[in-house]
């Protein structure tokens, strides 16, 4: 693969550029420098990755070069883009430079898009302020060619976010940075939410434009895997520094740094532990066989939607429609074990997991827990059950109050349900951040989930789910958004707290190794089906489905 930093003239430098955030300094008033003396150049065409684990100054590298740093940051040293310096733009430079010249792609799709807009509101909007001579005709005909690049219909052009899934919106905010056509893209985890073949899909077409239009691209990721596949050159960065920099092949053949190896034989772990829990396991009963009576018993679960249409869009598209995003699903979890549910993002995973919750109302269908029947409960009543069926969700920054600290937000559920008094509460929490591996505990009760790094708030994530003894825990993609060696410490730690407090695992994932690390069973989700369901080595080694096959073909292991 030719670098193409060897053939042209770099359409981005940067050069000892230092960051540091207004609230960040140390004792001595000196800046804490969440990016420390980093150069880095991008060519035309190149495509450069950048790993490194939660906290390392990825994001703020990213965010510095699109000047969207918060009001009152501290950056020194030298952006251009094209010759011209990023650092001393005006505003309506910077109107101009952000979108036509160089997008950025966020990690999480809700801070892009509006809720009170919907997605062809959006392009339009995008489109009409870069390119007002475009006709309302010609800027909707060029935004639904971009939508149909990442697999968006048509008929979604007037929903709104919150009615697609995670996944669902990092397509629509990857279309919008396509939009414009830029000449460079910043995607800072741009497939975060996204299944390995709809991540496939995705990058192979920004690498395609990337080719065609001579496009740079900066993939800032925690996925070494996706990094190796598409990246020209990848840069490490640790504690705000690039600790190296090389030609992909070259770096992952022979990393010099010690930091670059620990990554690797981090995100090798996981892979090599699944292989052998999958291929050298124990032959005794199934779990399932010890305890007859499931804790949990889906049965013809249906959780339909009706698209309402206006006047124009039944002339061409018909009648309201109807999206099934849970179509007749039947499952059973018993006591102990981990069952993993995954599938391409928007085929109802997590549609089902809050139907199972009953935070939206299935359509039809049985839900029992512990025999129990859930979809009979009244509000005040099912409130009360979800004691012991609590959930960990996908981003633990959205789910955690950020005005309240850590140690308030993790005994809040004991004071919700009457199960202490806030003496005792504040006790219970102060053992549970030591259980989870936040110490010293005071001084972590008292922060704010903004002084945490994404690792360090899954774990309150996690503690709070736990505190109040359930028998349950449903887990939303919970180590997604995490770097390779913090996912280990976090699915190590699920794994002993599992045992300590006899708990039971619907564990949803689109990330098939992670999946082989943890599960016992896994059931693939297709379009609101579950299309096969087996042992986990089963699937591994003999998987049935041609969609199940689809999705291992796609997952390469990392090598």
């Amino acid at each position: 693969m030719t670098n193409a930093s060897e053939t042209s003239t770099p359409i981005l430098v940067i050069q000892h550029l230092r960051v540091a955030y207004p609230s960040s300094r140390s004792g001595n008033g000196e800046p804490n420098w969440a990016v420390d003396d980093v150069s880095l150049q991008l060519s035309p065409g190149e495509r450069v990755g950048l790993v490194g684990e939660s906290g390392c100054g990825k994001s703020t590298l990213g965010r510095a070069v699109m000047r969207l740093l918060p009001s009152g940051s501290t950056c020194t040293g030298k952006i251009e883009f094209t010759g011209k310096s990023v650092l001393d733009m005006n505003v309506f430079q910077l109107r101009q430079f952000r979108g036509e010249a160089v997008a950025l792609i966020f990690q999480d799709p809700m801070t892009r898009l509006d809720p009170l807009m919907t997605i062809g509101e959006h392009c339009l909007e995008t489109l009409k302020a870069h390119q007002p001579q475009l006709s309302n005709r010609e800027a909707q005909k060029k935004a639904l060619e971009t939508l149909e690049a990442v697999q968006i219909k048509p008929e979604r052009w007037n929903q709104f976010p919150h009615e697609f899934s995670g996944g669902m919106r990092q397509r629509v905010a990857i279309a919008l940075a396509l939009l414009l056509e830029p000449k460079l893209i910043v995607a800072d985890e741009p497939t975060t939410s996204l299944d390995v073949l709809v991540s496939e899909e995705i990058l192979n077409e920004l690498t395609r434009l990337c080719r065609e239009r001579n496009m740079a691209l900066l993939l800032i990721s925690h996925d070494l895997v996706m990094v190796r596949r598409y990246c020209d050159r990848v840069g490490v960065m640790y504690q705000g520094k690039i600790v190296e920099n090389k030609p992909t092949e070259a770096l992952f053949t022979n990393p010099e740094d010690n930091y670059t190896r620990s990554l690797l034989e981090a995100a090798l772990h996981l892979q090599a532990v699944g292989e052998k829990l999958t291929e050298v396991q124990v032959e005794t009963e199934p779990t399932i066989h010890q305890y007859p009576e499931p804790i949990l018993e889906v049965k013809d679960l249906k959780q339909h939607y009706t698209l309402e249409r206006n006047l124009i869009e039944r002339l061409f598209y018909g009648e309201s429609e109807t999206i099934k995003a849970v179509d007749g699903v039947d499952l059973k979890l018993y006591p102990g074990e981990v069952l993993g549910l995954v599938g391409a993002s928007g085929c109802g995973k997590s549609t089902l997991s809050r139907s199972i919750l009953q935070l939206v109302a299935p359509s039809s269908g049985s839900v029992k827990f512990q025999c129990e029947e859930l979809t009979k409960l009244s509000v005040p009543e099912m409130r009360a059950r979800r004691r012991q069926i609590q959930m960990v969700f996908q981003d633990p920054h959205a789910c955690l109050n950020p005005l309240m600290t850590v140690g308030e937000g993790i005994g809040d559920p004991l004071l919700i349900h009457n199960l202490a008094t806030p003496e005792v509460a504040k006790k219970e929490v102060l053992k549970m951040l030591d259980r989870v591996g936040l110490t010293p505990v005071e001084e972590y009760y008292n922060r704010f989930p903004s002084d945490l790094s994404g690792g360090q708030q899954q774990r309150v994530a996690i503690a709070r789910a736990l505190i109040t003894n359930p028998k349950l825990l449903i887990c939303d993609e919970p180590v997604s958004m995490l770097d390779a060696s913090v996912q280990t410490q976090v699915l190590q730690l699920m794994q002993d707290l599992k045992q300590e407090f006899d708990l039971t695992y619907l564990f949803i994932t689109h990330d098939l190794w992670v999946a082989r690390f943890l599960c016992d069973r896994i059931a693939v989700m297709q379009a609101g089906q579950i299309v096969e369901m087996g042992d986990t080595r089963d699937i591994f080694s003999n998987p049935q489905a041609p969609y199940t096959q689809e999705l291992l073909r796609a997952a390469s292991i990392l090598r």
